[in-house]
């Protein structure tokens, strides 16, 4: 049965119904970044003095703090790419070792005994080796008329690409060697490293994405009141924790005659 295409509208969303879609208007070629290669480094590191290691980071305790007193939380995590080295493998065509140089900062946030809010700037330097990584070389050179898009671009044609994931595990507040309030901090981080080429690529599509139908328009404001009134009852208790009494009913249950008491049944 053919697929009605004036009763579809072309539109993102989800796709949860197989065939319902009617055949694509065009193949059309873009040009996008398509990865090659990427791999996981998981790592869960902690303040210690000396190298680092792939667990222990000097750089992961605080300058002294001004009377600190309550460690409040971390945020605004951010990772940047600082230098990368690729060495061909000369066994395998295409692949490479990789040792990547990154920065790792985030602030952490506490309150002095002044009950002032303060911020303290932490930035942990880190390097990896990834020992086998696919990360072929283009066969094809590019030039075009945007002269700034051309200065953006390195000489390689590789775009190695670090994603990162990271939480703040422990922090803790105390005094070292020469008494000053330092704060030593666990950090935990996911980085996906990817290898990145851009390539033409062939894709169905069915049109340009359609023009909104309505203006984008700031919500009215709505009397604080009337939003109240207008809210449901809130729960006056929490949700209790219980197990049921019974088992769940079901067609195979055949009860115990030593655990029956005689007060019921499943039907």
């Amino acid at each position: 049965m053919s697929i009605n295409f004036n009763k579809f509208v072309p539109r993102p969303g989800l796709v949860n119904k197989q065939g319902h879609l009617p055949d694509p208007s065009e193949l059309v070629c873009v040009e996008v970044p398509k990865v090659f290669d990427q791999c996981l480094i998981k790592r869960c590191i902690s303040y210690s003095e000396g190298p680092d290691t792939t667990t222990t980071d000097y750089e992961l305790r605080s300058n002294p703090l001004e009377d600190p007193k309550i460690y409040i939380g971390c945020r605004d995590f951010k990772i940047t790419l600082t230098s990368i080295e690729k060495i061909p493998l000369s066994c395998e065509d295409g692949f490479k070792k990789l040792i990547i140089c990154y920065t790792i900062s985030f602030y952490a946030d506490y309150i002095d005994c002044n009950a002032v809010n303060r911020s303290e700037l932490f930035e942990i330097n880190r390097q990896d080796v990834i020992g086998k990584f696919y990360c072929p070389d283009s066969l094809s050179k590019a030039s075009g008329s945007n002269k700034a898009s051309n200065d953006s671009k390195n000489d390689d044609d590789n775009i190695i690409k670090l994603e990162m994931v990271a939480d703040v595990l422990q922090a803790v507040l105390h005094e070292d060697e020469k008494n000053c309030k330092v704060l030593d901090i666990t950090l935990g981080y996911y980085i996906i490293v990817k290898c990145e080429l851009v390539v033409q690529l062939l894709i169905p599509a069915y049109d340009y994405c359609p023009v909104p139908k309505a203006p984008c328009e700031p919500e009215p404001e709505e009397n604080v009141c009337d939003k109240f009134n207008k809210a449901p009852v809130p729960k006056f208790y929490p949700d209790q924790n219980l197990t049921p009494l019974f088992p769940d009913c079901s067609t195979d249950y055949v009860p115990d005659p030593e655990e029956d008491d005689g007060s019921g049944h499943c039907d």
